[in-house]
């Protein structure tokens, strides 16, 4: 049936979200409801996306034209550690079952959100997509990032074979309001800013960071990265893989400066150098995603860390 929706607005009236109650679903699921979207967001306890049947139940039940892919389990270097059977398992049947059952139901469009983990350890910065086979990912988070890859053959096979049309992004590292801040299972800018703010507030003259802070992260404000699958969701029908990010990178070390300076954390930071560092440097190249559909990061990283920093002091009072 034709789509009767105005030029400019979403194309696709019913779209499920899977991991939509997460950090950057919250945020991807009200963009799409400004755009008067229909959104399903299904919760684990109701749909167990790991095993087929719960994702045909799921597609039953929303009826949806499209998938948006962002549910993973995921953690810090230590939770990846702990857990790479799990990891790998879940990710990659989550994926693989929500686009083959998305196929055999003929939904218009699946977008498969990746992973930069994906990316080969020693991948030369900055990372072009085309350079995402030509070598293993980072051991601590491999068995993640490959369960997550899985979803780009898929998506190519897909298309190729069947004509689905399914696309494949690959976010850099997020941060802002609303993200994981406990310290077991986050990410480096929420440990340390939970980490700056609450030394600041207990009066102590040190925290301890993981590793050697001299590796490099991109990072990407949560609300860009949403306004970037947004665009690509409503644009984008190609078989190559994309990067989200900003194609700038900060030194792990000058983050934590910039993080302590920020949150008025005025004490050391002690490097815990026998702790992993993980990937040596991560920069993106993001020409692709401005070239096909648009898309550029439009927060700078101290803005963002602003944002972040006040969000956490404002929900976590002593």
């Amino acid at each position: 049936m034709e789509n009767m929706a105005a030029p400019n607005s979403f194309p696709y009236r019913k779209v499920v979200v899977t991991g939509g109650a997460g950090f950057l679903g919250r945020v991807l699921v009200g963009k799409l409801k400004d755009e008067g979207v229909e959104v399903f967001v299904p919760r684990s306890q109701d749909y167990n996306l790991v095993e087929g049947e719960g994702v045909q139940r799921l597609l039953d039940d929303a009826q949806p034209e499209m998938v948006i892919h962002l549910a993973a389990v995921v953690g810090g270097i230590g939770h990846n550690q702990k857990n790479p059977g799990r990891f790998f398992y879940e990710n990659l049947m989550m994926g693989t079952q929500l686009i083959e059952q998305s196929r055999l139901r003929g939904l218009k469009k699946f977008v498969a959100i990746g992973t930069v983990c994906a990316y080969p350890k020693f991948t030369p910065t900055p990372f072009k997509e085309d350079d995402i086979w030509n070598g293993y990912p980072e051991e601590t988070n491999a068995p993640y990032g490959l369960a997550k890859k899985m979803m780009l053959v898929q998506a190519q096979s897909y298309r190729e074979q069947y004509g689905f049309n399914a696309i494949y992004l690959l976010p850099a590292n997020l941060y802002g309001p609303g993200d994981n801040f406990d310290l077991e299972t986050s990410h480096v800018i929420p440990a340390l800013i939970r980490k700056c703010v609450e030394a600041k507030r207990a009066g102590q003259s040190y925290i301890n960071a993981w590793g050697t802070g001299k590796v490099s992260r991109e990072f990407l404000f949560v609300e860009d990265c949403a306004e970037g699958i947004m665009r690509a969701a409503r644009a984008y029908d190609e078989s190559l893989p994309v990067n989200l990010g900003t194609g700038s990178e900060i030194r792990i070390g000058e983050l934590a400066e910039l993080i302590a300076r920020l949150s008025g954390f005025e004490g050391e930071i002690r490097w815990q150098s026998d702790r992993p560092d993980g990937q040596p440097r991560r920069r993106l190249d993001v020409t692709r995603a401005q070239e096909k559909f648009g898309f550029q990061a439009q927060t700078s990283l101290e803005e963002g860390l602003r944002k972040t920093i006040d969000w956490y002091e404002s929900n976590y009072r002593d």
